[in-house]
């Protein structure tokens, strides 16, 4: 029998894309796990016991095992789930798969050229200690092989999914807008690059409605830019919002904006192509890569630019009909297809 222990501590994070792998990924194990050839124990935050249900094993988190990992022994393989996570297992115990989802560090102006060292070489102890890297997407993966030393150990890509949870009869949103928006989501940094949407609203009644952790010093940049562009009344800051508010956000939307500068995947991209919407991302990072053809790109984000390709993207969405074929493109990033490729490295890994 392959003991597999999955940190999951991230959970602890609600709003972010590392807390949705983590419920997600977990969620699709159980549901394709063998129990006849692997037991699931899932590490989580002692103030989150049992999030996978009553019915799964679990090992909770202590400060110390920062340091020691009395229970390490207990497990063949141990998955850790983040790049950065300080709870590893001692060198001589579990063997260790390490997902790696992004480096975006490297494109945050704030961080000086110490502190990027500094997370590099965090990072850099955990490949050394893993026997296998996944990576989240091609970009990624070529991210890391530029940046980090990977040696011979085995690196593939596993594409994250996208679970979609919809909600037909939900109708009261804590901000109902009364013309066409277009919508973002995502924690709002600098990277997300959110402040150059504010110029598509110009020349039309539209909104701009974007959702998400508020960064208060980068919310000022948004407010600048919608100022400057004379549609300050137009943009609105959501916030963190629910996923029954998160749908109806989606369905409800003219359009999805996301010109982020640093995307591992990207799963709100995903999300909205569920929803066939126009989906409109910066050429950075991995975007082109999950969206290919099924996206309109702003190569640069000059605002009369960025208006005409809007203006063209919009015509040519409506012209082709596109809303099926974007929504089938997000099919192709399914939680259960990464769930089964996760568990045959599971059993690769198995008992020595």
């Amino acid at each position: 029998m392959n003991r597999v222990l999955i940190d999951c501590l991230k959970i602890r994070r609600q709003n972010t894309g590392l807390f949705e792998f983590c419920v997600q990924l977990g969620k699709a194990l159980i549901r394709n796990s063998d129990p006849g050839r692997e037991t699931l124990n899932f590490y989580v935050p002692k103030r989150q016991p049992n999030p996978f249900g009553s019915d799964q094993k679990y090992c909770l988190q202590h400060p110390f095992h920062k340091i020691w990992m009395p229970k390490a022994n207990q497990f063949d393989l141990w998955h850790s789930t983040y790049q950065n996570s300080r709870y590893l297992p001692p060198p001589g115990t579990a063997r260790m798969v390490l997902t790696i989802h992004d480096l975006n560090f490297l494109v945050e102006d704030k961080l000086a050229p110490k502190k990027i060292n500094r997370y590099l070489g965090q990072i850099q102890s955990s490949i050394d200690r893993a026997d296998h890297i996944v990576c989240i997407s091609e970009f990624t993966r070529l991210t890391v092989s530029q940046h980090l030393r990977l040696g011979e150990r085995p690196v593939e890509v596993i594409y994250n999914g996208c679970s979609v949870n919809e909600f037909p009869a939900f109708d009261q949103p804590r901000y109902r807008p009364r013309s066409p928006f277009i919508f973002t989501v995502g924690t709002v940094l600098p990277k997300k690059n959110f402040h150059v949407l504010p110029c598509l609203l110009k020349g039309n009644d539209y909104q701009l409605l974007i959702a998400g952790i508020v960064d208060s010093a980068y919310e000022k940049s948004i407010l600048e830019a919608a100022r400057l562009h004379q549609v300050g009344n137009r943009v609105r800051l959501l916030g963190p919002i629910s996923e029954a508010e998160k749908s109806w956000y989606y369905r409800e939307s003219l359009a999805f904006a996301f010109p982020s500068l640093a995307e591992g995947f990207g799963l709100p991209v995903v999300e909205a192509m569920h929803y066939g919407k126009p989906i409109f991302l910066s050429t950075h990072a991995s975007l082109p890569e999950i969206a290919g053809a099924y996206a309109y790109y702003f190569e640069n984000f000059d605002a009369s630019y960025m208006q005409e390709v809007f203006r063209a993207g919009m015509l040519d969405y409506i012209a082709r009909d596109r809303a099926q074929g974007i929504r089938r493109h997000a099919l192709r990033y399914s939680w259960d297809a990464a769930a089964k490729s996760y568990l045959r490295l599971y059993r690769q890994y198995g008992p020595r």
